[in-house]
């Protein structure tokens, strides 16, 4: 039956426009018609913040891949479609189109987008290569005269530790236009809270990324240095706070209930004084029960020398109370989970799974999973003296005295049985 002739039949209305009039009067009369039409309402918005549509492979008559993708110039979304015609086997055009879809799905993902303009492809350039260029570019600039020495030094070192950040912390920048802001803030924040670099090293690296910016933007790999916004600290600026006595108690009984291995790497900091970056390496083995200390190793110490550090009851019978004594002796102390196990946690862990405890607890930012040293030190210098706590850190830059003070290589008797709020 011809459309038009039903519409008049069935209703009395001789045009699609006549029965769309019908049909938006019935929906305001119509609670189940009401949410039927709010529901299409919000699908059809929803098309306009949808970027692109997975890949999806079609066959028939032709045989393609296709998707959707926001088309800039047009501003709506635009077909894109791949043929497979030319594979003779369905099994070829099967594969073919299984590796297709990966791949552009992994691409759509990343930010790629077939209508944007040809020059922003550079932006996808992968990120190891553009590290790799700006290599080539400082020691061709050093060779010629442009760049001092002393400066492509300095550079060669900041673009090392880049590299390790990324190595050590796990984060995955893949290609060019994902060195952001919000990366630049996570590699600076790095510096200071897992590497405990000083605000002026800080500062000093947050020029070389902004000179990395320029070099990148002049270079179109991205639009703008996102290094411009991030601003300097006062050198003088304190960006960490030791914890108070009530903060220590609040955490050990969130802690002690909520995540006891975490609880075990925090009483760890606090009795021990191990730095982040060479507490991921301690392993079982490195810890005597009848010396009741921890040995850090040489190769993973921060000043390369080999020392003791004491190893307070309370932390030891927390130790005995997880069984940690009962893994193998090569297994690290602090894995996934932070339990005990073969594989080497990334160094920032212990930051990211501080940053939760924390919001847990609406403690503020000066609250750093460091901090959790600075208590120590103050706790135990207060309860022991100020020399057992200079030998326990293993550095003569005491916190609460700021004096710098000769290193000692001693385990005190005193640190193993003191009293402390953690």
């Amino acid at each position: 039956m011809h459309s038009k002739y039903w519409l008049s039949c069935r209703f009395g209305y001789s045009t699609r426009t006549q029965f769309g009039q019908y049909f938006v009067a019935l929906a305001e009369k119509s609670d189940n018609v009401k949410k039927m039409y709010s529901v299409n309402l919000e699908l059809i918005s929803s098309r306009e913040i949808i970027s692109f549509t997975l890949p999806r492979l079609h066959k028939g008559k032709q045989w393609y891949v296709d998707f959707f993708a926001h088309d800039p110039s047009s501003g709506r979304l635009r077909r894109k479609k791949y043929m497979l015609d030319r594979y003779k086997r369905n099994r070829d055009r099967e594969d073919v189109a299984s590796m297709l879809i990966s791949n552009l799905t992994e691409k759509l993902k990343a930010g790629w987008n077939p209508f944007v303009n040809a020059s922003r492809t550079r932006q996808f350039t992968e990120f190891s290569l553009v590290l790799k260029r700006y290599r080539d570019f400082i020691v061709k600039s050093a060779a010629n005269g442009s760049l001092k020495k002393k400066t492509f030094d300095d550079y060669s070192s900041r673009l090392r530790c880049l590299e390790a950040y990324l190595d050590e912390t796990g984060t995955v920048v893949k290609y060019a236009y994902q060195f952001n802001t919000a990366l630049c803030i996570d590699f600076l924040d790095y510096l200071i809270y897992d590497k405990e670099h000083s605000a002026k090293t800080r500062n000093n690296y947050r020029t070389w990324l902004s000179t990395l910016g320029t070099w990148m933007k002049d270079r179109l790999y991205i639009d703008a240095n996102p290094v411009e916004s991030i601003r300097q600290l006062r050198e003088s600026e304190k960006f960490r706070d030791a914890l108070t006595p009530s903060a220590l108690l609040k955490l050990k009984e969130y802690l002690s209930v909520n995540n006891p291995y975490f609880y075990q790497a925090c009483m760890v900091e606090y009795y021990c004084f191990i730095r982040p970056g060479e507490l991921r390496y301690v392993t079982i083995g490195d810890i005597s029960i009848e010396e009741q200390s921890i040995y850090i190793r040489p190769e993973i110490s921060k000043n390369r020398k080999g020392q003791r550090v004491a190893v307070n009851d309370s932390l030891m019978r927390m130790m005995i109370s997880l069984k940690i004594f009962n893994y193998p002796s090569h297994y690290y102390l602090f894995s996934d989970n932070f339990m005990p196990g073969e594989h080497l946690i990334y160094i920032n862990a212990f930051r990211l799974e501080w940053t939760k405890v924390r919001k847990a607890l609406h403690w503020p930012d000066s609250y750093q999973f460091y901090s959790l040293k600075d208590s120590g030190i103050r706790d135990l210098a207060n309860a022991e003296g100020i020399v057992t706590a200079r030998d326990q850190a293993r550095h003569s830059d005491v916190a609460v005295t700021n004096h710098y003070l000769k290193q000692g290589s001693n385990v005190h008797e005193e640190t193993k049985h003191f009293k402390g709020e953690l």
